[in-house]
């Protein structure tokens, strides 16, 4: 976040001698919030801070313990002491360490599982965040670090899903389904979360007699068949939409509420977002599966089943979360 007020809080702390887990649970604490020690006992934090709201709770703590809290608000005088609080918030210091990490990290990718890759990926993201979170005015270190942190994670993609399209611009045409029975379908090889799940979607619910072609480039796609997540294809990611999302909308299947809530954790671990609470089970099933199974058309068939169960669960919770609703509705006269 980039913060612009000159306005700050001050929480001022003083504790019993005999207070050393309070004072090191309180420093602890105000160290997570993003606080700068002006000295013992003294912290400084941007008023406008989503994690001001958190000191006065933390001033109660003190008086709790049998200390002394002081909650101020502070002003700038002039430009010259405003600078001044701001550069107490570089937050350089907090970046480097990280930012080696992520360099040592990078250098082992290719030696990593697909869910070594995913665990590493989550735990640098976790790591990224809460400095992140602190960080109230960004600075070159701050950019260094975003452009790394960008390469890091374009770098697993590439090893993770070679190929992976860039999304183009424009509009969803709908499609007959009538006019795609039969069709032979082509994608990418090793197969991940998008592309298996746009299979499964295709097989279920748009062309039951689809024949696959896994392909090792994109290139290889021959020119009858239906390309799909790839860059050219006939189906790939639109604006926002992954290839899922995409075949959701041109085929009018968005009424499904169970292919709605699966689409929404594709995407979410597609674009690696914070999936949904049953993205990470589906993801590392997946991950099992690929280390399994000899081929594609085998991961399809096993991951396909669990597709099964997981529409089936997401349209019966649609029918589940609405059941209290009914009972509660008045009856009529």
């Amino acid at each position: 976040m980039t913060l612009n007020s000159n306005s700050w809080l001050a929480l001022i702390v003083s504790l019993p001698s005999a207070s050393a887990t309070p004072r090191m649970r309180i420093w602890r604490a105000v160290k997570a919030l993003g606080c700068v020690a002006l000295r013992d006992g003294a912290y400084l934090l941007p008023a406008q801070a989503e994690q001001a709201t958190q000191l006065q709770a933390l001033a109660d703590e003190a008086l709790q313990e049998g200390g002394q809290a002081w909650l101020l608000r502070v002003q700038a005088h002039d430009m010259g002491e405003q600078a001044a609080f701001i550069s107490l918030f570089d937050r350089t210091a907090d970046y480097l360490p990280w930012l080696d990490e992520l360099g040592l990290g990078r250098q082992t990718l290719s030696n990593l599982s697909s869910a070594e890759l995913q665990r590493l990926q989550r735990r640098q993201a976790r790591a990224y965040d809460v400095i992140r979170k602190i960080d109230f005015f960004p600075g070159e270190t701050s950019i260094r670090a975003e452009a790394q942190w960008r390469e890091f994670s374009n770098a697993i993609e590439v090893i993770q899903s070679p190929g992976e399209p860039q999304a183009k611009t424009g509009n969803i045409a709908r499609r007959d389904r009538t006019q795609y029975q039969g069709r032979l379908w082509a994608t990418r090889k090793n197969l991940w979360v998008d592309r298996v799940a746009s299979a499964w979607l295709i097989q279920r619910f748009i062309d039951p007699h689809a024949r696959f072609l896994w392909l090792d480039t994109p290139a290889d796609c021959p020119k009858d068949a239906l390309g799909f997540d790839f860059d050219g294809a006939t189906f790939s990611h639109v604006g926002e939409r992954v290839t899922f999302e995409v075949l959701l909308a041109s085929f009018g299947l968005a009424h499904d509420h169970g292919l709605v809530r699966l689409a929404a954790m594709v995407h979410a671990l597609d674009v690696g977002e914070s999936a949904i609470p049953e993205g990470a089970g589906f993801e590392a099933v997946l991950a099992g599966a690929r280390k399994r199974q000899p081929d594609d058309d085998s991961l399809l068939n096993e991951i396909g089943a669990m597709l099964d169960s997981l529409h089936t669960y997401f349209s019966a919770k649609k029918d589940a979360d609405r059941a209290p609703q009914l009972r509660r509705m008045p009856k009529r006269s």
